[in-house]
């Protein structure tokens, strides 16, 4: 190969203090370096395919558009050719050594003013190239542009005061670059490490790239195409491969759209959930890609955090290639994008779940701490999160489960209010005595038994228009209604509330005959600004030393033979009567899960048996 006297070129002031910027601060990882050149190989072969639409003079038509990548560890370069649309001898100068056409004055000035972290404007401004000399002393571009009669040639520089261009011969079409690596970067010369960086950064790059002879990149961009030219099969394929995957996917979402954003997304739900068995809290696992280059394989504050569990790829045009991951966090563009894919998934849910209600059962047993998640802290999706919860209720058979659309699809006439109780389990909920006057009233009252449902219920509020109630709350109103059993008089049952507030005494806040008894004597119910037992237990795990004094509304049932005969007892026995009392609210506190301390519960029920042994 010969070579002509090399033509010296000094740097302009800007392009020196860009590669300044470059080797010492730009990058926080060196390994971008590789992203950024395969990704411009990517683009010059891109123009090419415009340029042969429309010019008949293109030299070497024939010539394969793929990027050759060759490592050489015993001269220490790394190598990177594509055939794309070359550059000529003005074009070099112009790319490389000015400001004129790569954007570089436009960069370094909103970086002198403040505007942006430098990481965030690589994409922007165009200027990925000067990245090579993070990780080499010495580049080298070779290349000749596609006019057929252009010059061959060779620009060459050391990253530091300027750079030279010589002609030369034997180039075929597109540009070659030979980094001279540093000593410190030895690595990069290695092929297990550059395929490692092809696979990370650019495996779905649209041309072949070849490493040493060997094509890296065989798995197709697959949320690029059209949805009816791919195969469950392949959809499989692509999930374990890149969304690195064990399992099978449950639950697919493939969409392209142009407004607001340009996207292309293709995400999943898994089947199986690794926090579910104890593997810790995952990391995000939709892969950011800007035109098939990827961005960021776990990027934060893209989806919000409850979506951390589905797995897949977004790719839109209208992301700078270079955001950084402080800047992405702040983005209002990565905040809109996040907000389209987010409404989308959760739409997904809703239609597989109503498609197929087995199968999204199934699913939602594994995953529905991540729904429940959602309810509590993403409020502007609340609503649509809220569709997709289940749970058994008073009117599902033991196992089955509904949601608040069929809740509500139940409802009675003029009732405006959702009924639920918080409990350990079904038979726990409906051994209690709370639910025997929404019962007897044909009140449906949804059972939540999760330890977080407690706090899912507080976040949502309500549903549709209609407040979420628990009815162990003291402030449920219902209608009146004609019970069986004869009653105390009223002149009774108030002198017995009477006595029964004065026995108590700070134990109650209220003692009144109540609605809400059928078939037991007595009922707990807390004030409305009382924490419940689910959220007093949380508490005292919290915090050993928290104390809440518990006081409840004291309900009577004044029909109940065991009321009766307290009434009667009262002036007849007193002694019994007061024992009898205070074991009663006890009982209810026990009902209510509200009993934190049994000694005393112990020692009056053995002092009961012995009194009815006598």
């Amino acid at each position: 190969m010969s070579e002509t006297t090399p033509e010296k070129h000094v740097f302009q002031a800007e392009i020196q203090q860009l590669l300044d910027l470059v080797v010492h601060s730009l990058y926080t990882d060196k390994e971008i370096f590789l992203r950024e050149l395969v990704s411009n190989a990517s683009d010059a072969m891109e123009k090419l395919r415009h340029i042969e639409a429309t010019e008949k003079n293109v030299h070497q038509p024939d010539l394969a558009l793929e990027i050759h990548i060759s490592t050489d560890e015993a001269a220490n370069t790394l190598t990177i050719a594509d055939s794309g649309i070359g550059m000529s001898h003005d074009e070099l100068v112009k790319n490389l050594g000015t400001i004129a056409h790569s954007g570089t004055k436009a960069f370094l000035k909103s970086v002198k003013e403040g505007n942006a972290v430098p990481g965030n404007m690589i994409g922007q401004f165009g200027v990925g190239f000067y990245s090579a000399f993070m990780v080499a002393d010495k580049v080298e571009v070779h290349s000749r542009s596609w006019h057929a009669d252009s010059p061959e040639l060779v620009w060459t520089s050391d990253g530091k005061s300027g750079y030279e261009i010589t002609e030369t011969t034997g180039l075929d079409r597109g540009s070659k670059l030979v980094l001279h690596l540093k000593d410190d970067c030895k690595e990069y010369a290695t092929e297990p490490r550059v395929k490692h960086l092809i696979e990370t950064y650019s495996n779905f790059v649209g041309f072949p790239i070849l490493l040493n002879g060997k094509r890296v990149n065989e798995v197709e961009a697959l949320w690029l195409k059209n949805k009816s030219e791919i195969s469950d099969e392949q959809y499989k394929a692509f999930y374990q491969f890149a969304c690195k995957a064990w399992d099978d996917p449950l639950y697919r979402l493939h969409f392209s759209a142009d407004a607001p954003l340009a996207i292309n997304a293709l995400v999943f739900a898994p089947s199986e959930n690794p926090e579910r068995m104890g593997f810790g809290k995952a990391e995000p696992a939709v892969a950011l890609y800007c035109r098939k280059v990827l961005i960021d394989p776990s990027p934060e504050g893209l989806l919000p955090d409850w979506m951390r569990f589905m797995k897949g790829v977004v790719d839109s045009a209208d992301i700078p290639l270079n955001i950084s991951r402080e800047t992405m966090q702040d983005s209002a563009l990565i905040r809109k994008l996040g907000g389209v894919i987010s409404k989308r998934v959760i739409r997904m849910f809703e239609k597989e779940a109503e498609a197929d209600p087995e199968k999204y059962r199934g699913f939602y047993r594994k995953f529905d701490r991540f729904l429940k998640e959602g309810v509590a802290t993403d409020h502007g999706n609340r609503e649509a999160l809220a569709k997709l919860l289940r749970f058994e209720s008073s009117m599902t058979d033991p196992g089955a489960v509904c949601g608040f659309a069929d809740y509500v699809s139940r409802m009675k006439d003029g009732q405006d209010t959702i009924y639920y109780l918080n409990g350990a389990s079904r038979d726990h909920i409906e051994s209690s005595p709370y639910l025997e006057a929404f019962n007897s009233r044909g009140l449906e009252v949804i059972y939540f038994t999760d330890a977080v449902d407690e706090y899912v219920v507080e976040s949502l509020g309500s549903f549709e228009g209609r407040k979420l109630v628990s009815i162990r709350n003291a402030d449920v109103e219902l209608e009146d209604r004609e019970n069986e059993g004869e009653a105390l008089s009223e002149e009774q049952t108030k002198a017995l509330c009477d006595f029964l507030k004065q026995e108590l005494g700070d134990r109650v806040v209220t003692v009144a005959a109540g609605k809400r008894l059928v078939d037991s004597p007595v009922l707990a119910l807390l004030p409305a600004d009382s924490m419940s037992p689910q959220m007093r237990q949380m508490m005292k795990a919290i915090d050993e030393n928290f104390k809440d004094e518990v006081k409840v509304e004291f309900e009577i049932n004044p029909r109940h033979p065991l009321v009766k005969q307290l009434a009667a007892a009262r002036d007849a026995n007193p002694d019994l009567a007061k024992l009898v009392s205070h074991q009663l609210l006890d009982n209810a506190l026990i009902s209510a899960g509200l009993l934190e301390d049994a000694r005393d519960t112990i020692r009056r029920m053995n002092e009961l048996m012995q009194k009815a042994l006598s």
